[in-house]
């Protein structure tokens, strides 16, 4: 690629630095063109870890002065960016709000970077939404990476935030969902499964999925309620919200079909080499409802993709991982499905 894929470090505490040390160690062909957002005495740290483990050498880290340099960085060596100020290193698996700031920061310059056209895409390694938090100030506004790039996006565009609608999908080779709402409590989420959000839904999830599959795609709806509804039996949502948003999505010539009971849907959409799916992707009412197939199907090759953004993210499926953070057992699976995500939608 003429421009560069831009990782960032994630949280300095969690296995983020590890993977991406990792990743660029096993599969350097799948690195080619990619360069690391963070800190470098962080990666070199990562490096030292996983290299000592497998009693090998390091693999050496450059910092870089801009992205016009990343052409320049030999092979079997890690180009750093150094976007963020961390004052020493931080403690494997402890909550750091110096981290947690680090990370933001590295989030940041690497969406502004990719949203002015300098960089193709972004992968964001795991951040600790606590961490987040702990940092304070404009950071502790955002649970998490994708309202983060929401916020730039819209910034950029010089848009309301709430002009900029964006959807969490996760993805790996035989099941796809999408989620009407993202971090927010059970309670609230179950608010959130209005007419508009899921007919919003529907038509970014048509978009997105139709450039990457480069054909409409067929989009199950799953119900809010068990066996959606029965009826009315177990709740209206079902028959005064997402029936009739469905209706309106395919009078606008989209494939959506549902709702369908959420115990079964995901089942019905899986696609395995003897069996296609019925369905191309679910769009799920809530977070667990559509992560919990996904994830149960593999976290090594789930990738998380921010849809309706201005710009191509893509992250790993799982989170920082602190209990084996700094153990070099961390897997980079992921991570590199990400990246492989990231190059496609790229293009």
């Amino acid at each position: 690629m003429k421009k560069p894929i831009l990782i960032t470090m994630g949280d300095a505490a969690g296995i983020g630095p590890e993977i991406i040390a990792r990743a660029f160690r096993d599969s350097p062909d799948d690195l080619a063109g990619c360069v690391v957002v963070g800190d470098v005495a962080t990666l070199r740290r990562a490096s030292a870890l996983i290299a000592a483990k497998a009693g090998v050498l390091a693999l050496p880290v450059a910092q870089l002065d801009s992205l016009a340099d990343v052409l320049s960085v030999p092979p079997n060596c890690i180009g750093v960016l150094q976007k963020c100020e961390l004052s020493a290193l931080v403690p494997y698996g402890q909550i750091s709000a110096l981290a947690g700031q680090a990370a933001a920061d590295c989030i940041v310059w690497a969406a502004r970077a990719v949203l002015a056209g300098q960089a193709a895409a972004m992968v964001t390694a795991p951040i600790h939404k606590e961490a987040l938090a702990a940092a304070g100030g404009w950071a502790a506004r955002f649970p998490g990476h994708t309202e983060m790039l929401q916020a730039e996006a819209a910034a950029f565009l010089g848009k309301p935030v709430s002009e900029v609608p964006v959807r969490m999908m996760l993805a790996n080779d035989e099941l796809k969902t999408v989620l009407v709402s993202i971090h927010m409590s059970l309670r609230n989420a179950i608010e959130a499964v209005t007419f508009d959000s899921v007919l919003q839904t529907l038509r970014i999830t048509h978009t997105a999925v139709s450039a990457s599959l480069g054909r409409p795609p067929r989009i199950a709806v799953a119900g809010l309620n068990p066996h959606a509804g029965e009826g009315g039996l177990f709740g209206s949502e079902e028959q005064a919200i997402i029936a009739p948003a469905i209706a309106a999505a395919v009078q606008e010539g989209l494939d959506a079909r549902g709702p369908f009971a959420p115990d079964t849907v995901f089942m019905r959409a899986r696609s395995a080499p003897a069996k296609p799916g019925e369905f191309d992707v679910v769009v799920a009412m809530y977070h667990d409802q559509g992560l919990i197939p996904v994830k149960y199907l593999g976290v090594e090759q789930g990738v998380n993709v921010t849809l309706g953004l201005p710009l191509v993210r893509t992250s790993p499926d799982h989170g920082t991982a602190f209990d084996i953070a700094g153990t070099s057992q961390a897997d980079a699976s992921s991570l590199l499905a990400a990246i492989r995500m990231a190059r496609h939608l790229a293009v």
